[in-house]
């Protein structure tokens, strides 16, 4: 898939996704509606109207600004507000890292990204945003700590190509709505405490019609029940495979496939995850930060519930690249 394939289908997934969360809310919202406030039978669907409300409020809102929501919960802070008080030494880590940005931002033909920097010690990095010109690109300290240049700008590289090929439209947008599900689904489940008591000594006609009923009640429970699972599920949708492809075309950009490798290496040795990101966001990563063993695995169930390629497997890629291209410098 050449890069202008990669957009295009990043575009078609961008609605796939807010179309599916939409549906989500709804079939919570009918259920609650159906089950609890009889609303199936004449009523005002007050449970759908919220719901679809909140939906399309929520699909809104993570694509125009889902990019600060995720920065927000990772206390990331803008560079030029932390070269304002750093130190020398601190100081010049900034600078090589706005340098670098700049300098990948030209080789990608990108506008530059907004910079920030996550207040974490464990080595990580992510970009965020709609598109390239509403792009933000964050480091943690321990990112700035850890890597040399050449390695920086390998993960630099490959942030740039997140942007580049519009993954972080996508991946942003599930962030957001992903916390927006497990949130309705918490409402639904508090609700149906609620209002089970009022309900509870009815026929089941009262529930839809007698054996139909009872199942489609059995259908919704479900669904709100699993509701959060479904939402991270939906946040795996963009295939691992785009892991390997930013790294591809990060190596490209640098032309240098062992620098982003060595940086790989050293972030997965790191002794720790990155506490400060949660598992919302964990997806837009360039390492799992909550440290899960299913993103060592390949096969089905690694494809279905892990967000990141198994590392070794990325690092072999990439030195595979090198030795291809002739490179021998480890």
């Amino acid at each position: 898939m050449n890069l202008y394939e990669q957009q295009q289908s990043n575009r078609r997934k961008s609605w796939l996704v807010m179309l599916l969360f939409v549906a989500f809310f709804l079939v919570l919202g009918f259920g609650f509606d159906a089950f609890y406030l009889g609303a199936a039978r004449g009523g005002f669907p007050v449970g759908s109207v919220i719901a679809l409300g909140v939906g399309s409020v929520s699909a809104a809102v993570s694509y125009f600004s889902g990019d600060r929501a995720v920065l927000l919960s990772t206390a990331a802070r803008p560079i030029e507000e932390l070269q304002a008080s750093a130190t020398d030494d601190d100081r010049l880590k900034l600078r090589q890292l706005e340098n670098v940005v700049d300098e990948m931002a030209i080789a990608s033909g990108l506008p530059r990204p907004k910079v920030y920097v996550v207040p974490d010690a464990d080595p990580n990095a992510f970009a965020t945003g709609r598109d390239p010109a509403h792009a933000s690109l964050a480091v943690t300290r321990g990112l700035l700590d850890t890597l040399d240049r050449e390695e920086l700008q390998g993960v630099v590289a490959h942030e740039m190509s997140h942007i580049r090929n519009l993954d972080v439209r996508v991946m942003t947008m599930v962030a957001a709505l992903a916390g927006a599900v497990a949130l309705l689904a918490d409402w639904a489940q508090r609700g149906m405490t609620w209002g089970g008591g009022r309900r509870r000594d009815r026929d089941d006609d009262d529930r839809g019609g007698g054996a139909a009923g009872i199942i489609l009640f059995a259908v919704w429970l479900v669904a709100m029940l699993i509701a959060p699972l479904v939402a991270q599920l939906l946040a795996m949708m963009v295939s691992r495979r785009r892991e390997y492809l930013a790294d591809a075309s990060g190596a490209e950009l640098t032309r240098n496939p062992i620098g982003l490798a060595r940086a790989l290496e050293k972030i997965d040795a790191a002794a720790g995850p990155t506490p400060i990101v949660n598992r919302g966001t964990a997806h837009l990563c360039i390492a799992d930060p909550l440290g899960r063993p299913v993103n060592l695995r390949e096969g089905a169930v690694a494809n279905l519930f892990a967000s990141h390629p198994p590392m070794a497997a990325r690092i072999a890629a990439l030195k595979e690249m090198a030795f291809e291209r002739g490179d021998n410098h480890e």
